[in-house]
């Protein structure tokens, strides 16, 4: 039977957020009801808001989540009513060229539940956020969007790897591929940056280069496990890169801002046959200019990182795992804990910098 449930919705573009009821059906054949505990205030959630994703208004925002599982339709069975999961916006098809070829992180054909929550005032349907929308006391996604983990943990830092702090920590162990004894520049330390310097650290990197214009932000990456930072406001952070490597630039450069001026010092601080890896999201009128000279000069590799090119069946257990030994601090990327009402002001503190994940926790 439908459920009747608060949410927090984005009505149109750049308008408040609030709080609404919204309907929840019965889950169909490969769907699942999830019970959510907590749900991270990304900036994806922002630019929903903002129109910068699509114009599918209303959207229900949300998707950086844990929760229980309540309830699953026909044909659902690596998850189960109980089980304790993170929630993912790629859940993998399992028969796309990709997923064949045994490279199911790059699937081609995600996919999200097939039915629509919709608002109980009007039964307008609502566009969930990356097909989760999970600032909501429930919600309806696709079975293979659950991952179930070790339940001892806090919903509030699991459900943070359902974006951008496995983005970041992904960046630099799967797509940078980030070993021992590498050195390793990360340009742009919000939450994502700061992730990939805990992933960076988290491989063994001897040397971890922490980029930012901004010295709070800095100075939280040394908490994550920067060996050194720079303050590109003041100094040039090729040159920068450079000196602390011997001249020779860093084996792996991350990119998480997502501008082509931070992407080219990215590419020029990086060492001959190095690997730049570009994980922060651009907007679409960006265009980026090198020489092709430079680009076959300097060979190495120039990479994408989609969702920190993760597997969730794989790395989420894993790394849940591995904060639960105490050797992965997610807990240092919560700032703060609020409620679904405080989901506005949240977007507010995204501006000031001073944040670097707001947890909504129900």
């Amino acid at each position: 039977m439908a459920q009747e449930v608060r949410g927090v919705i984005a009505p149109g573009k750049d308008e408040p957020v609030r709080i609404e009821t919204i309907v929840v059906p019965d889950p169909g054949p490969g769907e699942a009801v999830v019970q959510i505990q907590a749900c991270g205030v990304c900036h994806t959630d922002l630019h929903y808001k903002q129109g910068g994703i699509n114009d599918e208004f209303p959207f229900l925002l949300g998707h950086e989540a844990a929760g229980v599982v309540e309830s699953v339709g026909e044909g659902v069975t690596d998850v189960a009513p109980g089980d304790f999961v993170i929630l993912n916006w790629r859940a993998v098809c399992g028969k796309c060229r990709a997923c064949l070829r045994g490279r199911p992180w790059y699937c081609f054909d995600t996919h999200n539940a097939t039915q629509r929550m919709t608002l109980a005032s009007t039964g307008q349907e609502l566009s969930p956020a990356l097909g989760i929308g999970a600032f909501a006391e429930k919600t309806l996604v696709a079975a293979g969007q659950c991952t179930k983990v070790d339940p001892s943990v806090s919903a509030a830092v699991a459900g943070l790897l359902g974006c951008g702090v496995m983005a970041g920590i992904g960046a630099a162990i799967n797509t940078g591929q980030v070993g021992r004894g590498d050195t390793v520049a990360v340009i742009g330390c919000g939450g994502v940056g700061d992730a990939a310097v805990a992933g960076a650290s988290l491989a063994g990197a001897a040397k971890i280069i922490a980029v930012d214009i901004d010295e709070h932000k800095l100075t939280k990456a040394r908490e994550m496990g920067a060996t050194h930072t720079v303050n590109s406001r003041e100094t040039d952070p090729v040159e920068a890169i450079r000196e602390l490597t011997g001249g020779f630039g860093a084996d792996v450069v991350i990119e998480a801002v997502g501008h082509p001026e931070t992407y080219k010092q990215a590419f020029y601080a990086r060492d001959l046959a190095g690997t730049v890896v570009l994980v922060g999201v651009p907007t679409p009128e960006m265009k980026l200019e090198l020489p092709l000279l430079d680009v076959f000069g300097r060979g190495g590799s120039l990479k994408s990182s989609w969702y920190g090119d993760c597997l969730p069946s794989r790395d989420f257990p894993m790394l849940i795992d591995l904060h639960l030994q105490g050797r992965l601090d997610l807990e240092a990327f919560v700032t703060e804990t609020i409620q679904l009402d405080e989901v506005e002001k949240a977007f507010e503190r995204m501006h000031h910098g001073d944040v670097l994940r707001s947890v909504v926790v129900l």
